[in-house]
């Protein structure tokens, strides 16, 4: 499940790395207060798994001085092999290919990997091909426009960050798409006649932003009703009256700081909520109350920690780190979730898939990149590249992105 690599550590190096006792770890269960459930059980075996991986990580370290380590050419070799060849498995994502390409172009980025100049040619050539004439993109050539992939393949655009790859989005068409999504009342539909929820203001108002067709017309009302999707918990749910939950919350304060509106939420009581998603014997994050550990909402739930700090910070709350354990969050990572055959996983005995590849190792990159870097293991074998956390591509081609579109007009 995991790589390894000795290390000539000193012993206050040892000591500062080395994994929580078994004792600590019995401490860190779940309490369920002699009331059983489907929940709990389903909670026990995840917690048994990860503290039988953790008890041999320690004995590993103790008596070896091994540390873990990523497995950056094996996860380079699966993301590079899933560019023209996947399983039978992914059938299902025939609607969402643009999230195909910008998953795997996006995960060998922050690995600090880069393809041929003719290999994204020929992407860029691909996602043209899923653009619609009545702008915007949809899951696949031919298909209807959806918000959803115009996101994904806008952002897998930028991370190729040639000036073919940025021709290819049809600034136009993509502004008179986003108008035509727009409710009354701020909310944002996924298609025309679909699904209105939070998603699709976030995929909105960072499209917009990102390619500078971004107007305060367009979204009038749009932070209002954002606003209005934070639960009494203290997270976002997809639209007013909905369940907290980790995507929705990321998606809901992107947009809110896109919109510069982010007072419009209770920031306390979102911090209150986010924090308590990190588990306390695994170090990753659930994506709800009561739910159990995954991957993925290591960026998810991870990735709204940046964005909250950049808040406070404006209220003279001042910090070097994010506001949660990011060690254990790559603990987590590096030693529960890697595949030995490269890509990551959900939690350990769950297949590897694109998908938790891009959103692991994103949260990775957050986890590592607080104001005061924080990398386990050799910083040289396991850190990785920085990402921006409001619109998740690497913090360079988003800088880049910026430059390009800011310099040209707004279109009508």
């Amino acid at each position: 499940m995991w790589d390894w690599e000795s290390i000539d550590a000193d012993r206050e190096t040892q000591d500062k790395m080395i994994f929580k006792s078994n004792e600590d770890l019995l401490k860190d269960r779940q309490d369920t207060e002699n009331f059983e459930t489907t929940t709990s059980i389903m909670q026990d075996e995840v917690e048994a798994t990860v503290f039988r991986i953790y008890q041999v990580t320690r004995q590993l370290q103790e008596l070896e001085g091994k540390l873990p380590i990523l497995a950056r050419s094996n996860h380079i070799f699966y993301l590079k092999t899933s560019l023209t060849h996947l399983s039978q498995s992914y059938e299902c994502l025939d609607s969402s290919r643009p999230w195909l390409c910008y998953w795997i172009l996006h995960a060998l980025q922050i690995l600090g990997e880069t393809l041929d100049d003719e290999d994204y040619s020929h992407i860029a050539g691909f996602l043209a091909k899923c653009q619609s004439p009545e702008g915007g993109f949809g899951g696949g050539p031919g298909q209807r426009p959806h918000l959803a992939p115009t996101y994904a393949a806008v952002n897998a655009l930028c991370t190729i960050g040639t000036p073919e790859a940025y021709k290819t989005i049809d600034r136009q068409g993509l502004r008179r798409f986003l108008k035509s999504l727009r409710d009354q009342d701020g909310a944002f539909s996924m298609h025309v006649g679909g699904e209105v929820d939070i998603r699709g203001v976030y995929c909105a108002v960072s499209v917009a932003r990102l390619t500078n067709v971004y107007s305060s017309e367009m979204f009038r009302n749009t932070a209002e009703w954002i606003a209005r999707c934070q639960t009494w918990e203290g997270g976002f749910g997809g639209c007013p009256g909905m369940e907290a939950h980790g995507g929705y919350t990321f998606c809901g304060l992107a947009a809110l700081l896109l919109l510069e509106s982010a007072k419009l939420c209770d920031i306390s009581s979102l911090l209150r909520w986010t924090v308590n998603r990190q588990m306390r014997l695994e170090g990753g994050f659930q994506g709800r109350t009561n739910k159990l550990v995954d991957g993925c909402y290591s960026f998810w739930q991870g990735g709204t920690f940046p964005l909250l700090h950049s808040i406070l910070s404006e209220l003279g709350f001042k910090s070097d780190h994010w506001l949660y354990d990011q060690e254990a969050l790559q603990k987590y990572l590096l030693v529960c979730c890697q595949h030995p055959s490269g890509g990551l996983l959900d939690k350990p005995d769950k297949p590897r898939d694109v998908y938790h590849t891009c959103y692991a190792l994103s949260g990775l990159s957050v986890a590592q990149n607080s104001p005061s870097p924080l990398v386990i293991g050799k910083r040289e074998v396991n850190s990785v590249d920085i990402v921006h956390p409001v619109y998740n591509l690497v913090q360079t081609s988003a800088a880049a992105a910026l430059i390009y579109f800011n310099e040209l007009t707004i279109p009508d």
